[in-house]
């Protein structure tokens, strides 16, 4: 009943493979004197494998600039691998992008994609934790930033712009559609006020992509690209025209105002000035 010596050693001292059950200690003993012949296995890391009988390989799994050193089964998948770096990083297979010479196909094996010992494997990708813990935040900022808006007092109740709106509304001032949003007419945008009360007028040269604006003195022929950008606001009391600007320089003394804009066209200015300078 007294057991051999050197067997619990022999018995610790064999390794674990990652497919099929593990066989007693004493499995592949041959005669003495004869050579033993075992398939190469070797112990799982980071995860407890305990299935033998299958190659192994050595991997170096870089996740968030932590390094993980894994031994897996060489003819094991993408997608069984990612499966074993969910359990390493928490990081759902869904939301892992795993690099090895390009995307790591999922159905394809570590053999067949020639991974091999020492083989670097660069996973990208957010917990759902980290995901929460970022947009929390911008969530936050971009609520405060509605709230100061809504806090600033409308542009036609600033005095600058109170005392072109109280001239009222240009005789001849285009029709506007409201709730309709229309292409920019064949003609000029005709019939409405600039910033010291002058009549003025907008014409699009789409085939020379400039915006000419024009008044009884002169016509500023503006390239589109020089228009770093539109703002609008509806008027009220008359919601239908909203007033205008054309940035033109870094500060606000360069927004070129413009009042009773029609504001079926209001849309389309803006997409033909700011989409056109956008491509360049």
């Amino acid at each position: 009943g007294a057991e051999e010596p050197g067997m619990e050693a022999e018995a610790q001292e064999l390794p674990l493979g990652c497919g099929g059950g593990g066989g007693s200690p004493a499995a592949g003993r041959s005669p003495e004197g004869e050579e033993r012949r075992e398939p190469p296995q070797a112990s799982v890391s980071n995860g407890g494998d305990e299935d033998s009988g299958r190659e192994l390989v050595e991997l170096k799994v870089i996740w968030n600039k932590n390094k993980y050193d894994v031994k897996f089964c060489l003819d094991s998948t993408g997608a069984e691998l990612k499966q074993k770096i969910h359990s390493l990083t928490g990081l759902p297979p869904a939301m892992q992008k795993v690099m090895f010479k390009g995307l790591l196909p999922e159905e394809k094996t570590l053999r067949e994609i020639k991974v091999t010992n020492g083989a670097k494997i660069m996973v990208v990708g957010s917990t759902i934790n980290d995901v929460l813990a970022v947009n929390t935040p911008k969530e936050a900022a971009q609520q405060e930033v509605k709230a100061e808006e809504n806090k600033k007092e409308p542009l036609c109740r600033q005095k600058q712009h109170r005392k072109v709106l109280d001239k009222g509304k240009p005789d001849d001032v285009m029709p506007s559609v409201k709730g309709v949003q229309e292409r920019l007419p064949t003609v000029p945008l005709s019939g409405m006020y600039n910033k010291s009360g002058g009549k003025v007028r907008l014409t699009f040269k789409l085939e020379q992509d400039q915006l000419w604006i024009g008044t009884k003195e002169r016509t500023e022929k503006l390239p589109m690209g020089s228009i770093k950008n539109v703002v609008s606001e509806p008027i009220e009391g008359h919601e239908d025209y909203h007033m205008m600007a054309f940035q033109l320089g870094p500060t606000e003394a360069s927004y070129y105002w413009v009042y009773w804009v029609p504001t079926q066209y209001v849309d389309a200015i803006k997409d033909t000035v700011l989409g056109k300078w956008q491509y360049f």
